[in-house]
């Protein structure tokens, strides 16, 4: 039975976020906001919301692991499904080509990863009520990088956009917000069941709620990344696709250092597995690996998948490989 409340919730979480970035995408339009601009803010925070109430809702049945993991598990996810779109969009080399406008992005995101990593190895205990000084500065680094990223787009010409810009059939903005709101409500209602189900699954498998979160919550919670790029690619829109993934990582880290604010018993970095900085080193690493990626101009393929894009999942597999065998499933 719990496996099927998951599989319930996974699903329902899956199409809610899915919903949550399609209205997204119509706000972006009706707003006439930047691509990628939108992709590293907008549609990163959409499709990253699963995650963020995953955790808050794990640190409210007393998982605080199954927060972490989820988080950090994650970013290794999202730069996994960067090998699974060189793959299924080989020919177009959709990376290489947008790889200069994420250059800042992707540093940004390694910067904030390292920041996190830091702050708990270093474990400062300074607080500001009950949140740590720790997650306040990750949450400023965050604003920074945002104004950083938006500071540093292409500025569009200063003519008024033309209402043809706007493809037909395109919502209208008040239909996108209400159609985001009521989609980030239904992940409200949904997201305290699957954070049930996965601690008694970890339960019931001896995993531990640790490992579940890396892998199993992780997953789910970053699905929506998936549908939501593999559908920016479709339309062409590249450059909100990479900025999804990248600024989904970007947004983790502003994650973890808001969970501060919801857990009350003083600092959540403090309680945080010391496991966990194998679960960040690795995020760290596939994030710099993804970046690299995306820079350097390798055009070697093994069979059909690229050099960068095999390394990937390679890295990802001997990852969890090594975080299971060196007990972060206890």
């Amino acid at each position: 039975m719990v496996w099927v409340t998951f599989l319930i919730s996974a699903a329902l979480i899956v199409f809610a976020a899915t919903q949550l970035a399609k209205y997204g995408d119509v706000i972006a339009v009706r707003t006439r906001l930047s691509g990628m601009f939108i992709g590293v803010v907008l549609l990163a925070g959409a499709t990253s919301l699963p995650e963020l109430l995953t955790t808050i809702n794990a640190l409210s049945q007393g998982l605080p692991n199954l927060a972490a993991g989820n988080l950090m598990g994650s970013n290794m996810f999202n730069m996994l499904l960067l090998a699974v779109i060189d793959m299924m969009f080989r020919n177009q080399r959709i990376l290489r080509n947008a790889a200069l406008k994420h250059a800042l992005t992707g540093s940004l995101t390694v910067f904030l990863i390292g920041l996190v990593v830091f702050f708990i190895l270093a474990d400062i205990p300074l607080q500001l009520g009950w949140v740590g000084l720790d997650s306040i500065a990750i949450m400023l680094a965050y604003v920074v990088a945002l104004r950083l990223i938006q500071s540093n787009q292409t500025v569009a010409p200063s003519h008024p956009a033309q209402a043809e810009d706007i493809p037909t059939g395109t919502p209208s903005l008040r239909a996108g917000l209400i159609g985001f709101g009521l989609a980030a409500l239904g992940l409200v209602v949904v997201t305290p069941y699957m954070v049930r189900a996965s601690a008694e699954i970890a339960e019931i498998t001896g995993l531990g709620a640790t490992f579940i979160g890396t892998t199993l919550v992780a997953v789910v919670t970053s699905l929506p990344e998936l549908v939501t790029t593999i559908a920016a690619v479709k339309l062409g829109a590249d450059d909100m696709a990479i900025g999804n993934l990248f600024g989904s990582n970007l947004f983790n880290m502003f994650a973890i250092g808001l969970t501060d604010v919801f857990y009350l018993q003083g600092r959540f970095l403090s309680v945080i597995d010391p496991a966990f900085l194998l679960v960040g080193i690795l995020g760290l690493i596939m994030t710099c690996m993804g970046l690299i990626g995306n820079l350097a101009r390798l055009e070697r393929r093994v069979l059909f998948i690229e050099v960068d894009a095999l390394a990937l999942m390679a890295t990802y597999a001997a990852g969890l490989w090594l975080l299971y065998s060196r007990g972060v499933a206890p």
